[in-house]
């Protein structure tokens, strides 16, 4: 398994952009399984024991893509990850079973009068409750982020209507926050309180791949946590990319976000 490293770097030059980013998925990557993985596959067992209304949200819609993720994630990791242990519950629902397999988090979107969240088990949210998010559009799902309707509503529906087995997709979002916990279903986001030594830059690297036989999208979620002040030290320029991601993103983007104040706290720690 990978050594401990933060993988992802979404932050550039170019400051704030609302755009879906996507590049190509290859199969053999699409799983990401590192040194954490017990740690985290505990992690959520726990969850799923403890909090399982919060974390666990599925309707009949899903049932039969459901299955076809389990093989499929099984199949993946036969291949790509031998080193996983595979233990699968067959009375469990199979995205939980699935779930139980794998660092990400996963989704399961099926089309009917239009493309709808019909299964999921969400174990590490950043700042959004699942249960309130079953069975609702995309629209509906993404109806809180600031210029969503106008941006990306169009392009992410027409992207759903259009992705077959060819095609497979990722993309990578972050934001910084003041708590590493990676289980945060709590939907209130505020600014991140204390110095820059207590704030955590948390990614997600997003999947998207079509399930061929039932016709659906699964839609994963990895999460990657890191105090930030570790990685100003680590990459050259992440302070200053920091800085001018926020402080160029809009107003009631950096509301939604909970970075009002931010970019101000960061300069006078600095100064």
């Amino acid at each position: 398994m990978e050594q401990d490293h933060f993988p992802y770097m979404p932050l550039n030059s170019s400051g704030f952009k609302m755009a879906m980013g996507l590049r190509p998925l290859d199969e053999s990557e699409w799983l990401q399984i590192d040194h954490r993985w017990s740690e985290q596959i505990q992690k959520k067992h726990d969850l799923i024991e403890s909090a399982k209304d919060v974390v666990i949200a599925t309707r009949p819609g899903g049932n039969q893509a459901s299955a076809e993720v389990l093989g499929m994630i099984i199949q993946n990791l036969q291949n790509f990850h031998p080193e996983v242990a595979i233990s699968v519950d067959h009375s469990e629902h199979p995205l939980v079973a699935a779930s139980r397999l794998v660092q990400e988090d996963l989704c399961l979107l099926v089309k009917s009068d239009t493309w709808r969240l019909e299964a999921a088990s969400v174990c590490f949210p950043s700042r959004w409750f699942l249960p309130s998010k079953i069975g609702h559009t995309m629209d509906e799902i993404h109806e809180p982020i600031p210029g969503y309707d106008s941006t990306l509503s169009s392009p992410t529906n027409a992207l759903f209507d259009r992705l077959n087995e060819s095609k497979s997709y990722w993309r990578l979002n972050w934001t910084l926050i003041d708590n590493s916990e990676l289980h945060q279903p709590q939907s209130i986001r505020r600014s991140p309180s204390g110095a820059l030594s207590d704030w955590y830059f948390r990614v997600e690297r997003q999947t998207l791949r079509f399930i061929p036989n039932s016709g659906a999208i699964l839609f994963t979620i990895r999460n990657y946590v890191a105090p930030a002040s570790e990685l100003a030290e680590q990459y050259e320029g992440f302070t200053d990319e920091l800085l001018h991601s926020i402080e160029s993103a809009p107003e009631e983007m950096q509301e939604y976000k909970g970075w009002v104040g931010v970019a101000e706290k960061i300069r006078a720690e600095l100064n």
